[in-house]
């Protein structure tokens, strides 16, 4: 079965990225066909600076590889580099019911947030739509939060097909059960946005400062802690095997670790467990010519399976 996911352009990588999908993505292409985009255009409701468009995708482009993307076993491209998305996205629209659109969540949040209700933002379920019907994909990876996503493509699609006949494949939710929910340096959801990241390729001082302002209480070494109250806690036993993880649990049971302490622990473990990647990164960031190229053939693949989709559809409206 195919899986397919669209990963923003937004800045350096964390751990919440990582944990929260990432680390999933990387499990899927192993089981299932993946072809995970990165979406630019939808990256236009928030990022209005070209150059910093670029350089945000080739980064990220650069972190999947290093995190795990297998060219060999996914398809790996640029939303834009398939035109055949924004005509599809055309022709959903046609169909698409109004109400549908203002019913969806993240654009009543991303409105409340102050983010400007521009048609781009409004319609972002439209072409969220169109990048998932367009390659025929069985199953859509996403968090429980963000199922209403694959509903509302569900719903046009199904829209569509009742009005110009069975054209597209209707994707199935691949709910994300063991999704970690990361929390932040200051205990909120891990977010750039709210300056609480922390990057995985950061330079080692900078990674140092992160890992070290995670906030904490005022209890004393020698206080005993609950380690799940604990948000250092919370990030180390993301990365720590069992037995370690259980260990430093003890140890804050018994008032026998103090916060100092478990965060070296923390930065130490962060460190080790990905410093294969770190070096993979490195190796790639040196040829950027290497992941271009790896972007070239993947949209190769994607655009040859959008075309034929593509076809179907105008066929069906009569283009």
């Amino acid at each position: 079965m195919r899986a397919l996911s669209g990963i923003q352009p937004s800045g350096a990588v964390h751990i919440g990225n990582y944990f929260g999908a990432i680390k999933q993505y990387v499990a899927l292409q192993q089981e299932h066909e993946g072809f995970y985009f990165i979406a630019n255009y939808h990256a236009l409701t928030s990022i209005r600076d070209a150059a910093t468009l670029r350089r945000y995708c080739l980064d990220l482009a650069t972190d999947l590889l290093a995190l795990g993307i297998d060219p060999d076993r996914a398809t790996l491209f640029m939303q834009s580099d398939i035109p055949e998305v924004t005509e599809l996205t055309w022709l959903l629209s046609a169909v698409t019911p109004m109400g549908l659109l203002e019913r969806c969540v993240a654009y009543k949040e991303k409105v409340a947030e102050g983010i400007p209700a521009d048609h781009g933002l409004f319609a972002y379920p439209v072409l969220q739509a169109a990048d998932i019907l367009i390659y025929n994909s069985d199953l859509v990876p996403v968090g429980q939060d963000q199922k209403q996503h694959v509903e509302v493509t569900r719903d046009i699609a199904t829209k569509f097909n009742s009005t110009f006949g069975e054209v597209f494949k209707l994707p199935e939710a691949h709910i994300l059960a063991d999704v970690a929910v990361v929390n932040g340096t200051d205990g909120r959801k891990m977010s750039k946005s709210y300056g609480n990241a922390i990057l995985i390729f950061e330079e080692p001082d900078e990674l140092k400062r992160q890992v070290m302002s995670v906030k904490t209480d005022s209890r004393r070494v020698e206080e005993p802690k609950d380690p799940e109250s604990c948000n250092v806690y919370n990030l180390y036993k993301l990365f720590a095997a069992d037995e370690d993880r259980e260990a430093v649990a003890e140890r804050y049971r018994k008032g026998d670790i103090g916060y100092a302490e478990a965060k070296q622990k923390l930065l130490a473990t962060i460190i080790e467990y990905f410093a294969p990647q770190r070096q993979r990164r490195a190796e790639l960031e040196a040829d950027p010519d290497y992941v271009r190229d790896v972007l070239k053939a993947g949209a190769e693949k994607a655009r040859a399976e959008a075309r034929e989709t593509l076809d179907r559809a105008r066929s069906a409206v009569g283009a």
